[in-house]
This record gives C-alpha cells, structure tokens and sequence, in this order.
C-alpha cells in the first residue's frame, strides 16, 4: 500500500513538472517553459485537445493576418499616390488616398483585438494543466503509534 501511494504521487508530480506551460510574449511569439520559441504548428499540435481554445488561437492568428494586411494595403495605397501626385500634374488627394487611409484606420482595431484571443487561448490551455483543480483540503494529519506501529491519520 505504501508503494502504490508513493507512486501515485511520483507521477503525479512528474506530470507537473513535465508539462509545457506556455507564455506569450510581445509581438504574438510564444515560448515553452524552457523559453524556446514555438511556431504556429506546435501551438496547433498543443491546442489541439481542446476544440475551444484552438479555435479561439486560429481566431486571433486570423485578426492578425487581416489586420496586416489592411495596414500594408492602405500604407501602400497612400505611397502609391503620393508618389504619383509628386511626379505627375495630377491633384493629390485622391480617391487612392482615402480608401489607403480609411483601409489603415480600419486595421487598428483589427490588429489590437487579436492579441487578446491569443491570450485567451493560451491562458486557458495553461489552466488545463493544473492538476489542482480537484484539490482536498486536510482539516489534520495526525502521525499514531501504537505497538502495531506506526501511522498516518487523514482527516478531510
């Protein structure tokens, strides 16, 4: 018996200390607990066991993407005819510019939303591992000897 609970709690303990916490850091990169970086794929390969939080992960890599793409649109756009409002007889501001500008104003909030799904995601899939979710509460440990010898006295 003394065997079987000091193996129990062996691996209970090395399931602790073997599990990947992950932390994200600025610019959306993610890192183990041994501080190296994971790619996208990794993170997909851990989330996977939970639909939810994987979903929530694609989510916000998605924002990301999008809301790239609309500022290097309208950064671009706006380049474009500036530098051919520059070199050629043509009135500056045109339709150009302002779609290039509403494109930029739009990918703000694009971009500022999807690091808190990422977040989101990875702080769920960190609550996951921790095995104190049930947890017992011993109200007293007494240690008994008697001429049988000695023991242990749990009470919850």
């Amino acid at each position: 018996m003394k065997s079987k609970i000091l193996l129990l709690a062996f691996l209970l303990f090395s399931a602790v200390s073997f599990s990947q916490q992950l932390t994200l850091k600025s610019g959306g990169r993610i890192y183990d607990s041994n501080n190296q970086k994971l790619s996208n794929t990794a993170v997909k390969e851990l989330l996977a066991s939970q639909p939810e939080l994987l979903e929530q992960y694609k989510q916000g890599r998605t924002k990301a993407s999008v809301g790239g793409f609309l500022l290097g649109f309208g950064i671009g756009i706006i380049g474009s005819d500036l530098v051919t409002g520059l070199t050629q007889d043509k009135a500056y501001p045109t339709t150009l510019t302002y779609i290039g500008l509403a494109s930029t104003l739009i990918s703000i909030p694009v971009i500022m939303g999807h690091s808190k799904k990422i977040k989101k995601a990875i702080d769920g899939y960190n609550e996951s591992l921790l095995i104190n979710k049930t947890s017992f509460n011993f109200e007293k440990i007494n240690v008994i000897t008697n001429q049988n010898g000695i023991g242990m006295r749990i009470s919850f």
